[in-house]
């Protein structure tokens, strides 16, 4: 039996718009899979990969299924080239730093009004996200943003992260098994929350460089 995220919707009128213009689906692809399907086809064909999906004007993310099983009017669809693709990877390592950071500052309160064993399964629990940028970075070429002004390539800057990273847990980690959890939360004041913050401003240098090296063809044009 299939489930209700390949269910179509009562029949109604549903518009469909890729990168700002109409597109007319086939009056079969009624399901929203079956037009997000229909739309990375058009995508690819011109050689591009859709990097975002609204429906009914609220984001969709695209590495969760989505049930179909509510009725939804309009979908909104936006492509990318392949060149922009580092971009927007740089861009979700970012989102995630972000992301963290702002877990971290909220934990070096938290960890002062829980006991010890509670305090810990908290940082055990932000541990685990804090290498997801470097993750969502893993998947750029080795050679994008190559060094400049004297400044680290990428990939060192990949290497020396995890390399901080690991020695980072490993520290928390040692003041995590201490009673006073004082001693934790000043730990993820310390030591993570810069990281964190250095990480992010890195994050945003290479990704004006990707931006300028993007922008330049179309100066030359």
């Amino acid at each position: 039996m299939f489930s209700d995220s390949f269910a179509a919707p009562p029949f109604g009128e549903i518009e469909v718009i890729l990168d700002g213009l109409p597109v007319p689906v086939p009056s079969e692809r009624r399901s929203f899979n079956a037009i997000r399907s229909y739309l990375e086809g058009l995508a690819l064909q011109r050689q591009r990969i859709v990097c975002a999906l609204n429906v009914d004007g609220t984001p969709v993310s695209l590495g969760q299924p989505r049930s179909s099983a509510e009725n939804f009017a309009r979908v909104e669809g936006e492509t990318m080239s392949l060149e922009e693709v580092p971009a927007q990877l740089i861009q979700a390592a970012l989102q995630q730093t972000a992301e963290t950071r702002a877990q971290v500052q909220s934990a070096v309160e938290l960890v002062l009004i829980n006991d010890e064993a509670q305090a810990r399964e908290l940082w055990w629990h932000l541990s685990t996200a804090l290498k997801e940028p470097l993750l969502t970075l893993s998947l750029l070429p080795e050679n994008q943003c190559g060094p400049a002004n004297g400044r680290a390539s990428l990939l060192q800057l990949r290497k020396w992260q995890l390399q901080q990273l690991g020695g980072i847990i490993q520290d928390v980690d040692a003041v995590a098994d201490s009673a006073d959890t004082t001693e934790l939360s000043a730990a993820l004041e310390r030591r993570v929350l810069p990281w964190l913050e250095n990480l992010h401003d890195s994050l945003r240098m290479f990704l004006e460089t990707v931006l300028a090296g993007l922008r330049a063809p179309e100066r030359k044009a």
